[in-house]
This record gives C-alpha cells, structure tokens and sequence, in this order.
C-alpha cells in the first residue's frame, strides 16, 4: 500500500481514516510495509546516477547558503540522505518552517531515503513549532523506531502538551518500542505534570524490568521516578523510594523537599533540608527557593525571609526567582509597604528584576492605590522591555483601574497585543468598582466575541457591581444567565449576592440566598460566613444564629478566628451572652478582637463586673488593650456607678497606653458622669474636649439631662444636636419639647425654634416578634386579638395589686419619642408583651425590637412583668438593649 504522506504537500490535510481510530491513537497509524509513492517510482524508472563523492560536497558547499541549496533540489539536482539530514538541521538552526517545508516538498530528490529521513522531519517539525506537519510525517512513516517516537514525544513536551504526551507512550508500547533511559524522565515529567499516578506507577515497574534504575549512572531516571510521586502527592511511596536510592544528589533532595512543601508538610521540609545538609550534600539556589517558595505561599513571609537571610549566609546568593518569591510572598499576605521596599533592596543589589517581579511590585501599589510608585514601575517596565508581556499588562490595568485612572487602564487594554481572560477581567473588575456597570457590559458583551472565553471570575465580577450599585434584579439576572451558559457558579458567586443583600439592608434575602447555597451543596468558606453573620445581630435572629453556627461545625470552619470572634459578637448582639461566653472559652488562640467582642458584649448585657475582670484577666495575659476595649471599659464602669475607676482607665489611656481618646471615649465620660448625676461635670469636659462633638455625645449628655430632669442642660443638648441633625425628626420633637419645658428665658431665645407643633408629626412605635417562625408586627394603637387583650386587663389588675407606682406623662418629663397612650392608644411593646405571654412557651424568653426608645411607663410595666410572670423579656431600642429579669433591667433604668 501506498504511503500518502511521504509524496503530498506538507500542508494538504490529513486523509480521513485518522478520525475512524481510537481516540487514545487517533493521531496514529500502524506501521505498515509500503511502496514508494507514485512520484518516487516515477523518478527511480529514469535511474538516475547516485552523484558523486564531489558532486555531493559541492551540494554541501551551496547548504552553506541554504536558499541556493533548496533551489537547486527544487530543479531536480538530486541528494544524499546524509546531507539532505543537515539541511534539515540547518532550518532546525535557523527557526524556519517555511524552508523545512520546502525541503520536505523535495523529499523525493533523496536518493536513499530511510527512516532516519522521516524521523529529522518530524524533528524539524516540532522544533520549528508546527505539531501538526510533525504529526501528518509521523501518521505516514512506513517505519517508526524509538528515534522517530523520541523526536514526537520531545515536540509535544515542549508544547508542554502533557497529555499527549502520555498519549503518545501509550501508542509506542503498542507498536513494541521501549523507552530508553532519555525518554522516560519526559514521559514521567508529564505524568507529573497531569498528575496520573497510575500511568507513573506503570512506568516505575516498567523501569526497574528493564534495568533502567540497576545502574548509579543512570540517577536522572531514578530522580524522575522520585519527582513524579513527589508532584503526584504520593508521599509515602516518594520516601519509600528516596530511602532505597542507592545514590541521592542535589536534585534528588530537591524533588523529595518539594514534594512535602506541596502537601503542606513544612516542618518535614525543614527536617529534610536539615537532614540532607548532614549527608554532606550542600543546598542549591533551588534549595533555597522550594522553601523560601513554600513558606511564602503558606503565608509564612517572615520564615521565608529568616531562609533567605541563612542563605546568603551560607554564601548562595539569592537569583531573581529568590527575590521574586519574597516580593510576592509579601504582597499577597497584605504587607504592600515591605514588598515595595524588597523590590527597590533588589535593585540595589545588582538583581535585575523579570516580568514576574515587576507585576508583583505593581500588584502591590495596586492594593495601596499608591499611582506614583505604579507609574514609575510602568516606566521601569518599558525601560527593561516587559511592558508589552501580557502578566505585566494585566497588572498595569489593575493598579490604573484602583487608583481611578480607568482611562489609561483602557489605553493599556487597547495597546495589548493578546489579552487572556485575566485581562478583561482587569478591567471589566475596575470598571464595576468605579459604577461604570453599563461600561463593562459592553467589554463582557465583547470578551466572547474576541476569543476569550468568559470565566466565573468575569461573571463575579459583573454580579459584584450591579450589587454595589444598588441594582440587585440585574444581579440576579446575570446570576441565573450563569447555568444557562454553562458556567459553574462557586462560592465567592454565592458570597458576592449574600454579602450585596445583607449591605442593601435586606438580611431576609441574604438568608434565603445562604440557605439556597446549602441546597445546592456549594461548601461556604469563612467569607460565606463572615457575610451573612451580620444580617442576624439582633433579637429575632438567635436561632438563625444557631442555625449558621451549627453550618460552621459541619464545615469545620470553628478554628478560624476572625470566624469565632464574628459569632462573639453576634450572639451577643441577638441577646444570647451565654452561647457568646461559650465560643470565647472555647478558644485555644485569642486575639484582640476577641477579648473587645467579649468585653463589649457583656457591657451590652450589663454584666459589667464580668466585663471588668475580662480586661484585667487580659492585662494579666500580657495582651495590650485597644481604644474599642477602653471604651467598653468605661461604659462599664458607668453602668455600675464606678466614677473614678471609670476616670482612672479614662486617663490610663494616654498616661499608660499613650491612646488619644477619640469621641467614644468622651460619650463614655459623659454617660458616667451623667448617671451619677454629674451633670456640670459633663458639661465642662464636652466645652474642653481637644475635639469637636458629635451627635451621639450630645445624646449622652441629653439622656443624663432628662434622667435628672435638668431642662436647661437638656434644651442646650438639644439645640447642638438640631444643628447637626436639623432634618431628623425626633430632633425636632425634642427642640420643641426641651423648649417648652424650659420656658422663654434669655438662653432660649438665643437658640434656633422648632417647628410648630403642627407641623412636627406624631410618632407611633411599633414593635417585631418572632412567633413559629412567623415575625409579626405591633404598631402602637392598633387592634390586639381576644387572647391578647384579655392578657393585658390581667397583666393591668395583677399590676395594679402591687401598688407599685407606675410613672406617666405628666407634662415635665422628657419623653420625646413617643405620645402618651392616652393620645396614640397603648403601646407597642405592651402589645408584644402580651402576646408571646400567651403564645410563648415560658421557658423561651420574649425578644423584642422596638422602632423607638421604650419610655418610661412601659420600661416600669416590663420590669413587673418580668418579677410577676417569672418570664426573661430582651427589647432591643435604638438607645439600649433591656434585659428584664425578676425586676430589673441591664440598663440599670438609664437609657
């Protein structure tokens, strides 16, 4: 039969019966015995004479000019296989295919063809970047030695074609072709590199049958063998053949230290590298890099740089890849600043940097939005001539885009030659952080059109700003879009609408959205988690809280500590201290957010002599308190009277800690000065504090002036917060009340007026419950069921029978937020009261949160109702969290 391929042109495609073989060998043809093609018997009928010894050297005299030597083969000058070989070479030299090509055209002008003709095509083939003709030689070969697969094999490796590669082993043992001891480590490397284990194993028992590991002198086999478990994870069978290596080099040491830095297992590197130091084998530069490399990327900078310090110690000088590894070690653990001063400490040493470090470099200004620095990089880029690598363009676009320069961000992205997904995804990202959304739906409508295929990091993105713009049906849209393209949502999708619908100010949807993520079985991760706690920090959400701790056990995510210190805190802020305590016990490490959740939490609940012992148990740990636990410190102190342990911690701060207090800590001496009476006091430190006062201080003080009915003090905190809150309109229904209490004096006239009390409107409170699990509303005034009413007349007789003295508006106090219940009808929170009494179990407490500040009457009925009914009632307002227990409340009556 005929061999199709030796007399067509290089270029006509490959005949059909390829696609009918198996896919393993498609590209594959059996050997076959063949005839020489009809253009070949053509040429052999005339008989021309072989030429010459002379003739022969003066054709070797033209392929020094390798264009007049083709020209004459293509006029029919015939040729010897052996010099035909070194044309052939001498394209492989100079890179060029198209040459190759036409000497393969003129294959029939060698006279003693042989396979060893074939096997230098496919050589130049895949040498000269063109897989495709090497393959169309290969298929046609009448004859394919281990040469001739060696050469294939070696094009693919290099294409970096591993699969294929694997591939092709697989059609050589067909044909009964063994590899040699050049060709193994190749084929091993690319098991490597796909991971196949049981192709490696297979070719491990293959190499010790046919005596490739007998002799010491053949280590690279035996190192290949070593590196290919080590890659493939397979620690146990790499340490069970290191151990029986005969001879370990440098490289053999390296393979078995990579190895276990790739599964994580650092401290057996170091004893490793300890161990391979005593052996007598020094560390490379390679060395050094496997393990300053893995202590990088295992967010470990500061060993990384303790290694790199050892190795200039021990005279290895760091290379670029060192450097490299340092700089973007640093960066991608959020230390920006060290990774740029590396960067310049490498100049200075003579290293010059590659594209990987310059994009490190400007990665890091990226994350500082420092545009100088990133110009200068820019500049240096273009100075050592990898501007135009796609990695450094990449990184260009993203320091450009967060800086706010979207317009050279653009210009970069138009400039670049090829783009990846990375580069669109650049971009696309620094348009939506900007709001540009309308913007980068034009690139996203473009990316599939260029060639780039869309990735779920491109979708994110998009979902991500139509989020942060406000746009969630847009969002939701896109997100649905996601399947039907065929693209797989992954967590950070879920993550992205989860946190969008918990900072949009709906935590219902942000749930719904947490609990679907479970439904499809997406496994959330700590920013799952860290996202959707916050949409449960209140007083109907305790069971939900339970609910996503519980997710939190089953994902094995308790060890992380920004986790635990989120769950502290919002179980304490949902009214559950207890479970809070529990997780905080629990803790093997603390940091300084989980003593200040701790802390702050027991404040919230008025456990204030817990608070305090926490922060001298913690002073006692040799942990160095923050501004946020001196200001729950202080809070505590006032709850419990204690004025000057709260001023001693007060001045503590700059004397001790050197901490400037800020305005929490002011509204804390305020709050302690004020429940103690000290009204003046209060005064004079608002008129001489260093800083300008802000609403929240002027409410402390205002909350002090109404508990000790000081009109004056209160009309003058009322008048400060109407000039900074003038459109809020409990501000102007407390002007106008402090003003009518205080009267027409000289002051009063002095202040702005509010409003008339026409134009100022009504408040009405209402009130949420969670009831199985249903959240029901109360509004003040409205409607109440039989049960729930018949509750009230009985809570109102048992009430009565106590002689207890129950405050009501009287015209002198300072109740502001809401009108008497002789005006708007019975208040809300008495409502819910009395409905979880009746629909309540009376183990579980009553929770409640109320629009507006519970007021004086019913905070007095709430604390009889917790003494009276043995019942825990929580009431979150937006002043105070209230606790009624057994006649009394956490707020200690001062809110």
């Amino acid at each position: 039969m005929e061999n199709p391929f030796l007399g067509c042109h290089p270029t006509d495609p490959i005949p059909d019966p390829f696609l009918n073989q198996p896919k393993l060998f498609r590209f594959l043809r059996p050997p076959r015995k063949t005839t020489i093609t009809p253009f070949l018997a053509q040429k052999s009928k005339q008989k021309q004479p072989l030429p010459t010894a002379a003739a022969s050297l003066k054709l070797r005299e033209h392929g020094g000019h390798l264009q007049q030597a083709i020209t004459a083969l293509e006029q029919g000058s015939p040729i010897r296989s052996r010099v035909y070989i070194s044309l052939l070479q001498s394209c492989i030299d100079a890179d060029s295919i198209e040459d190759g090509r036409r000497l393969h055209a003129s294959l029939c002008a060698v006279q003693d063809c042989n396979p060893f003709v074939e096997t230098k095509l496919v050589s130049m083939y895949a040498k000269c970047g063109s897989l495709e003709d090497a393959r169309r030689v290969f298929a046609g070969m009448r004859e394919r030695n281990l040469f001739t697969w060696s050469a294939m094999i070696g094009g693919y490796a290099r294409e970096q074609r591993w699969g294929e590669v694997v591939d092709l082993f697989f059609g050589m043992m067909h044909e009964g072709v063994l590899p040699d001891t050049f060709l193994l480590p190749r084929i091993l490397q690319a098991c490597s590199n796909t991971g196949n284990l049981e192709t490696g194993r297979l070719l491990h028992s293959l190499a010790v049958r046919i005596g490739l590991l007998d002799s010491s002198k053949e280590a690279h086999v035996s190192n290949s063998v070593l590196a290919m478990y080590a890659k493939c994870g397979e620690l146990d069978s790499a340490l069970r053949f290191f151990e029986k290596m005969d001879r370990r080099d440098r490289v053999s040491w390296n393979s078995i230290i990579s190895g276990h830095c790739q599964c994580g297992g650092h401290e057996a590197a170091l004893r490793l590298f300890a161990r391979m130091r005593a052996e007598g084998i020094e560390p490379g530069v390679v060395t050094w890099n496997i393990l300053i490399s893995c202590y990088n990327q295992s967010s470990n900078p500061d060993l990384a740089m303790e290694l790199m310090k050892q190795m200039e110690s021990s005279g290895i000088t760091p290379d670029v890849f060192t450097w490299t590894s340092m700089i973007s070690g640093l960066a991608q653990n959020d230390r920006m600043n060290e990774a740029l001063d590396l960067f310049q400490e490498m100049l200075l040493t003579g290293v010059e940097p590659n594209g990987m470090t310059v994009a490190s470099a400007i990665s890091a200004c990226a994350s500082l939005q420092a545009l100088d620095n990133g110009k200068e990089l820019h500049s240096y880029a273009i100075r050592i001539g990898c501007s135009h690598s796609i990695l450094v363009g990449n990184s260009l676009i993203d320091m450009y885009a967060k800086c706010g320069r979207l317009e050279d961000a653009q210009r970069i992205f138009d400039e670049m030659a090829e783009k990846d997904v990375f580069t669109w995804n650049s971009m696309i990202g620094g348009y939506t952080r900007a709001g540009y959304c309308g913007k980068a739906y034009d690139l996203f409508s473009r990316m599939e059109s260029s060639g780039v295929r869309r990735n779920v990091v491109t979708w994110n993105a998009m979902i991500s700003g139509y989020i942060q713009n406000g746009d969630e049906d847009q969002a939701m849209e896109l997100f649905h879009m996601m399947e039907i393209e065929g693209i797989r949502r992954n967590t950070a999708t879920w993550n992205t609408l989860i946190a969008g619908s918990s900072q949009n100010g709906d935590p219902d949807q942000a749930l719904r959205i947490f609990r679907q993520m479970r439904a499809f079985s997406v496994r959330p991760n700590s920013v799952t988690i860290l996202s959707i706690l916050p949409a449960c920090t209140n007083l109907l959400s305790v069971l939900k809280v339970k609910e996503i701790h519980s997710c939190i056990l089953h994902n094995d995510l308790q060890r992380d500590i920004s986790i635990a210190n989120a769950l502290i805190d919002t179980y304490s802020k949902s009214g559950d201290i207890e479970y809070a305590r529990v997780v905080f016990n629990g803790l093997s490490g603390r940091d300084l957010i989980s003593w200040n959740s701790m802390i702050a939490g027991l404040v919230l609940h008025g456990r204030c002599h817990d608070a305090r012992d926490l922060f001298n148990q913690m002073k006692q740990e040799g942990i160095r308190p923050n501004k946020a636990i001196f200001a729950s410190v202080i809070n505590a102190c006032g709850l419990d009277g204690l004025v000057n342990e709260g001023k001693k911690v007060f001045s503590n701060m700059t004397e001790e800690y050197q901490l400037s207090p800020g305005l929490e800590h002011y509204t804390g001496m305020v709050n302690l000065l004020g429940r103690s009476g000290r009204l003046r006091e209060a005064s004079d430190l608002i008129d001489n504090m260093p800083i300008e006062p802000d609403a929240a201080l002027w409410n402390a003080l205002l909350t002090a002036a109404r508990i000790y009915g000081n009109i004056r003090i209160a009309n003058l905190a009322a008048t400060h917060l109407f000039k900074l809150e003038p459109r809020n309109p409990e501000t102007l229904r407390l002007l106008s009340h402090a003003q009518a209490l205080y009267g027409k004096s000289n002051d009063a006239s002095k202040v702005p007026r509010a409003k008339k009390e026409g134009s100022i409107n009504e408040s009405h409170g209402c009130c949420w419950m969670e009831v199985k699990p249903k959240v029901i509303t109360f509004s003040t005034g409205s409607q109440v069921t039989m049960n729930s009413e018949s509750k009230l007349a009985e809570i109102n007789s048992r009430i009565m029978d106590t002689n207890e003295v129950i405050p009501d508006f009287d015209g002198t106090i300072l109740e502001i937020e809401e009108d008497s219940e002789d005006i708007v009808g019975t208040h809300s929170e008495k409502l819910a009261v009395a409905f979880g009494l009746v629909n309540l179990p009376t183990f579980r407490a009553i929770r409640i949160v109320k629009s507006v500040r519970i007021c004086t009457n019913c905070h007095t009925i709430c604390k009889l109702i917790s003494k009276l009914y043995k019942r825990e009632i929580l009431i979150k307002d937006p002043k105070s969290l209230h606790r009624f227990n057994d006649g009394t409340c956490s707020c200690r009556d001062y809110w």
